[in-house]
């Protein structure tokens, strides 16, 4: 009886945390309940962004009343410095998004009434104000992206004054407060109805972009002659192929991370190193549930690659080395229920503040603030004791697949059923294994993983 009851009370501590946080400790968490949620996703929160300006640090999340800032340089004694309404507001928005340029933050939605804002930082903390609201270029855009070496704003979908947008671009190079129109690739570019389309998301830098498709997969564009735009490359087949929603490119500009928004989907890596030929690497994900884990957007800083997972939280990879691509850490920031007919969770990820403390936007949730403790570029033997591991799918049926973070030596493994009963054993020897599980019976299960230091890490998981 007293063995039951170690196994039940173990499984009421793997309930409660389950794989609430790996090397991520939540330093703020701010959320409004007076905020109403968007009539689409339930979703009150939407985009994060961050912004640093002598020696202080901001952080911008968007929501459906408009946006909101954060002076978040003392994580003890946080300010709201700053709220700027939305044009438009209330439950039909869905989206913002953000970018920045010299001091001035670029602001758009694809919902309403809206419009292109741009705020003036420099004045922060004592005040953000707005010194162009116009929906005279820019009318609604799902996504904006800044070529701050070129100094051109790129905007994604939505509708511009020359009506529904697939992607227009404009500089901000005279004066970044009065945009001026460069390009409306529908119109302007010969190839681009009939063998690119709709852009949902773009990464550019230095007027080559990565565009993120949708159902046409992704493409590589040079914008260096706007007279004559080029495309370099395209991969418009590869596995598990969904929507293709967003990307971001490795700092080598070798390699291109990207997410299919589909539930059950990876995020995929390619090899863009020669774009006339771009290759398939890997995929990466958070696999918490196989058929329902889905990524939405995704950031490399350094070698660490940010992905926010909707209903699992933001995970992070290290890829250091590309052939062994492994999980440096994550933290669930939701508490919604996987569900195939829905798009909830983790919405964003900013992780380039000085100090290194990384932002999210859940959602259901607002705004978090995390410190973390992992490395740029962690070493096996730094890890060796502190292996944590996550399993998938869950539930299982013949097989069940174990990732962990790395480890120098092999290390044993456990199942144990409800009964106490070892029902399978033996060792892991690299970073993820694929373990059997025909001829064990349907039901609760302890996966658990014996360090070198002495110290045992459990799971639970669902044999069905």
């Amino acid at each position: 009886m007293k063995y039951l009851l170690l196994i039940s009370v173990i499984f009421q501590l793997v309930v409660a945390n389950g794989q609430t946080s790996l090397n991520m400790t939540l330093a703020y968490q701010w959320s409004d309940p007076t905020l109403v949620a968007s009539s689409a996703h339930d979703n009150t929160y939407n985009e994060i962004w961050g912004y640093e300006n002598n020696g202080r640090e901001y952080a911008i999340i968007g929501t459906t009343a408009g946006t909101h800032i954060f002076d978040i340089t003392d994580i003890n004694n946080v300010d709201t410095v700053e709220f700027i309404p939305g044009k438009a507001q209330g439950g039909q928005i869905v989206h913002r998004d953000y970018d920045t340029y010299r001091d001035y933050l670029y602001i758009v939605s694809d919902e309403g009434n809206s419009s292109l804002q741009i705020a003036d930082l420099s004045m922060l903390p004592d005040s953000a104000p707005v010194i162009y609201d116009e929906s005279t270029l820019i009318k609604t855009s799902h996504n904006i992206f800044i070529d701050t070496i070129q100094g051109n704003l790129y905007t994604c979908g939505g509708a511009t004054n020359l009506g529904a947008n697939y992607l227009s671009v404009y500089s901000l190079t005279t004066d970044p407060t009065d945009p001026q129109f460069l390009l409306n690739c529908s119109n302007d570019v010969p190839f681009w109805n009939v063998n690119i389309g709709y852009i949902h998301d773009i990464y550019v830098k230095d007027n080559i972009a990565y565009c993120n498709a949708g159902p046409n997969g992704m493409a590589v564009i040079d914008f260096s002659n706007i007279a004559n735009v080029q495309g370099l490359g395209s991969i418009t087949s590869y596995l598990q192929q969904g929507y293709n929603h967003s990307g971001w490119l490795h700092y080598s500009g070798d390699y291109y991370a990207f997410a299919d928004e589909n539930h059950g989907k990876d995020v995929k890596v390619v090899d863009v190193s020669n774009l006339s030929n771009i290759t398939f690497k890997d995929t990466v994900g958070s696999n918490v549930i196989e058929d329902l884990s889905m990524p939405h957007n995704l950031i490399f800083d350094g070698d660490n690659l940010y992905v926010s997972y909707y209903f699992d939280g933001l995970y992070v990879f290290n890829t250091s080395d590309f052939d062994n691509i492994y999980l440096a850490g994550y933290y669930d920031t939701s508490n919604r229920t996987h569900n195939a007919t829905k798009y909830e969770g983790n919405w964003g990820v900013y992780p380039f503040l000085p100090s290194g403390k990384i932002l999210a936007s859940d959602m259901q949730e607002g705004l978090f603030v995390f410190d973390v403790s992992y490395p740029v570029g962690i070493k096996e033997s730094e890890i060796e004791d502190e292996i944590a591991f996550i399993l998938f799918p869950n539930p299982a049926k013949n097989s069940i697949t174990v990732t962990t973070t790395l480890f120098e030596n092999t290390v044993s493994y456990t199942i144990v059923d409800i009964s106490g009963k070892t029902v399978q054993k033996g060792n892991l020897e690299k970073a993820q294994s694929k373990i059997n599980l025909e001829g064990m019976n349907s039901g609760f299960y302890l996966f658990s993983i014996s360090q070198s230091n002495g110290g045992v890490v459990t799971k639970k998981f669902f044999k069905q």
